[in-house]
């Protein structure tokens, strides 16, 4: 979703809190979590503040009160772009992965270095920045392994990548594997690597500010 649609999906949940009966404030409520843990991030103060309200019966109208109250804030936070602002710890990550790149394109114009150790440079480069990425959004990759299929798999889940680009990153992670292990006719063809190179650059350019 795009900050319009979200804020719109948020003002119909808070007003399903506020005008429904009881049962479906209780299922509001039950949406209102759910849209914030994936929206807004489970280590971001909106989740938090939503996840413990009570949910017994007893509680309904001053829970769905509360949690409207805490969609109305995110809505205030969308509006004001902070959700698509870059933190000075998220720049820095990039910073860092974008200096990486650069040695990996030096290391490919060496002749005398194999292609293997640039790939294998760039998809750590690359699986670096799909994990600060998640941990910057505050998404949790449950019981799955840290790993670059457990990272695609949360920023699809998250909307946050398409489909091609998941088989893009799969592709550059198989490359990766195929240097890392040894495997050097895979990755003796130097422009392949080169193409690697471009396409997990520009992914990287085109996703820095998200």
């Amino acid at each position: 979703m795009n900050t319009d649609e979200l804020i719109n999906q948020a003002r119909n949940i808070a007003q399903r809190l506020t005008t429904g009966v009881s049962q479906e404030k209780r299922t509001a409520f039950t949406v209102a979590c759910e849209f914030l843990r994936q929206y807004a991030g489970e280590k971001s103060s909106f989740y938090k503040r939503i996840a413990p309200l009570p949910t017994h019966p007893v509680h309904t109208d001053s829970t769905a009160t509360e949690a409207s109250f805490i969609l109305i804030a995110f809505m205030n936070y969308l509006e004001a772009g902070l959700k698509d602002s870059v933190s000075p710890e998220r720049k820095a990550q990039i910073d860092v992965v974008s200096e990486l790149l650069s040695q990996a394109n030096a290391l490919l114009a060496d002749k005398s270095i194999h292609p293997a150790a640039p790939a294998v440079l760039i998809g750590a480069t690359l699986e670096e920045f799909l994990r600060t990425w998640i941990d910057a959004k505050g998404l949790s990759l449950g019981k799955r392994k840290p790993g670059m299929e457990s990272y695609v798999e949360v920023l699809r889940e998250n909307d946050l990548i398409t489909k091609q680009d998941s088989k893009d990153i799969t592709s550059w992670a198989g490359i990766r594997n195929s240097a890392a292990h040894g495997d050097w006719e895979s990755v003796q063809n130097r422009e392949k690597i080169a193409l690697m190179l471009q396409g997990v650059n520009l992914f990287m350019r085109q996703r820095s500010g998200e």
